[in-house]
Order: structure tokens, then C-alpha cells, then sequence
């Protein structure tokens, strides 16, 4: 098991916390046309309940 020899500096420890970012999600137009909300991409609209042009979920 590799266990450190010396403690790591805050400097170190810092920039390699750094590269940590979060990112905003990425959203689609739901293709339903009376509905428009903003979406996941792959996943059934929220708002109308509408998958690949299918009603999915009863909302």
C-alpha cells in the first residue's frame, strides 16, 4: 500500500485541487412544440412527460 514519506505542501495541495471544476449541465429544447421547456438531453420532458415523441410519463 503506498503511503506519502513527506506531508504535502498547501501550495500542492492547492494547485492540484484546483483542476477540480464543476460544469453546468448540458440542455435541450424538448421537441414538443406546445411545451418547449428546457430539458436533459436522453431524458423524458419533465414538464410534458414526452420521450422521442411518445407520451412516457402521465404528468
Amino acid at each position: 500500500m503506498a503511503v506519502p514519506k513527506r506531508k504535502m505542501s498547501r501550495s500542492n495541495t492547492r494547485a492540484r485541487r484546483s483542476q477540480w471544476k464543476t460544469t453546468a449541465p448540458t440542455l435541450v429544447l424538448c421537441p414538443n412544440r406546445a411545451c418547449g421547456e428546457m430539458k436533459l438531453p436522453h431524458t423524458a420532458c419533465s414538464n410534458c412527460g414526452q420521450y422521442d415523441g411518445k407520451q412516457v410519463l402521465s404528468v
